[in-house]
Order: structure tokens, then C-alpha cells, then sequence
């Protein structure tokens, strides 16, 4: 049975990726790295350890013990982490963060993938498993957009597109082709709660692939919580980009969209 290591920040993607790892007759060896990390990938795992995502030595012995040569790094790990104290880095990590010539995501993943080679583990594709999550162009919600949301979607894809292209983040929250907010180091959930207070009702959301986007690692991805928010500060529409990004929990996303009245396309 061929063995697959799986990297899991927060939120349910893990554990659908273990799943679907298992389905496909993977042994899978899982670390949760951050405190976030859903306990039920153990239901799918050989093996499942929590060790700080700032335990790179540990992650590294973990991994290369259990005789892997494959994995895969899925889930949310902000690089808030990093600044908040929330995580003590080892000597490693801190001597490796020190050396980076800036703190940009894809530089900090680039790092990982870098070190996981040196190990001898190949780092591939966050979409290889799960592409069934991954939706079509078209309107996933009942209702289709309206005019005045579809101009403001179209609007925050051109812009989202470039904040992706300057590594600074992948969502967008606009109101009347006004944006309302930028994502950064808070992430998307806070990028929405800002915007659509400052938007007082009616943004429209807007998350996207990078231009060079590597799969490895940073696909965006949404699902019923990123709606749960948007219903919080009132906004309305959310585009993502088709074939591009995973949506996860799809019936339960769409169910709670559909009954806050909230319209969900892919661009």
C-alpha cells in the first residue's frame, strides 16, 4: 500500500483529503499543525500526530520515520501565527524564517517545499485528491446575481487577481465597484467582517486563484463558514473562480447561502 503524508492546517479540507486518500487506498501518516486541526482525520489516518507547524524538525523525523516520500500540505495556516507569538519556532525554523529575503506566502511555502525536498519528500498537489471539489463556471446558488452584483463581482475579480499577483492575498470585498477591503496577513473571514461593516450591507466577495498559482500549496478555498461571515455583516454574493477552487461541504454551503439569500457564482 503505497504511504502519503498529509500536512493538515485547520478547517474540514483536511479531512476531506484524508478521506479521499483512504478511498484511494492510501496509507495515510497525518499531522495536525496547528491547534485548529480537525481531530477526525485520525478516523481516516495509519497514524495522526499533532506537532506545531513551527516544529520543523519534528515534522521532518515524523515523516521521514514512518519511511514517506510523498506528501501533501492542506488547510489553513495563517501567517498570523508567525507574528502573534501563537507558535514558538525551533532552531530551524527561526534560522530558515531568519534567511528568507522577505515574508511573503508563497516565499514562507516555497521554504517548506524546499526543506521537504531536501528530505527527500516530494510535495504535490493540493487539488490531486479532491477535485470533485473543485466547481464549474456557473451559478452555484439559486438565485443568479444581480446586475448591480455581478458588476461588483466582475470589478473584484480584476482587482483580486492583482493582489494575488503581488502575493499580499486572494479576496476582495466591493460595493458599487467601490473595495471596501484588501486581504492580508488577517485572512478571508476578516477581510469580509471589515468590508461589509464598512459596506454597512449589500458587498460582494470575491476569492481567486494567484496568477502563478502553485497547487502545492494556497489554493483558495470556501465554504459554509466563508458564508456564515458574509451573513454576519450582510453581504450578498461571492464569486470564486472555476476550476480554480475548492469549495468544501458544497450541500451544506449551498443550503445556508440559498436560505440567507446569498448568491454564489464561478467566474
Amino acid at each position: 500500500m503505497e504511504k502519503l503524508g498529509l500536512l493538515a492546517g485547520a478547517g474540514k479540507l483536511p479531512v476531506e483529503c484524508a478521506r479521499a486518500a483512504k478511498q484511494l487506498g492510501y496509507e495515510v501518516y497525518a499531522v495536525g499543525l496547528v491547534p485548529e486541526s480537525d481531530p477526525q482525520i485520525a478516523d481516516f489516518a495509519k497514524d495522526y500526530q499533532k506537532i506545531s507547524v513551527g516544529h520543523l524538525d519534528g515534522i521532518l523525523h515524523y515523516l521521514k520515520s514512518n519511511n514517506l516520500n510523498k506528501v501533501t500540505m492542506i488547510g489553513k495556516v495563517t501567517k498570523e501565527l508567525l507574528f502573534s507569538g501563537k507558535i514558538q519556532p525551533d532552531r530551524k525554523m527561526l534560522e530558515l524564517i531568519m534567511s528568507l529575503p522577505d515574508r511573503s506566502d508563497n516565499t514562507i511555502m516555497m521554504m517548506f517545499v524546499r526543506e521537504l525536498a531536501k528530505a527527500g519528500l516530494q510535495t504535490f498537489d493540493q487539488t490531486a485528491l479532491i477535485r470533485k471539489l473543485v466547481p464549474r463556471r456557473g451559478t452555484i446558488t439559486n438565485r443568479e446575481p444581480s446586475t448591480t452584483e455581478r458588476q461588483d463581482l466582475e470589478f473584484g475579480f480584476r482587482i483580486a487577481k492583482e493582489l494575488g499577483r503581488l502575493d499580499i492575498g486572494q479576496t476582495v470585498v466591493v460595493k458599487n465597484r467601490a473595495v471596501m477591503a484588501l486581504e492580508a496577513i488577517e485572512g478571508t473571514d476578516e477581510c469580509i467582517r471589515r468590508g461589509g461593516k464598512l459596506a454597512n450591507g449589500g458587498a460582494a466577495v470575491t476569492k481567486v486563484s494567484k496568477p502563478n498559482q502553485d497547487n502545492r500549496f494556497d489554493v483558495p478555498t470556501v465554504g459554509k463558514r466563508t458564508v456564515e461571515v458574509m451573513a454576519e455583516v450582510g453581504a450578498t454574493a461571492l464569486a470564486v473562480e472555476a476550476d480554480k477552487t475548492l469549495l468544501v461541504d458544497r450541500a451544506g454551503t449551498v443550503a445556508f447561502a440559498d436560505e440567507k439569500g446569498i448568491t454564489i457564482i464561478a467566474m
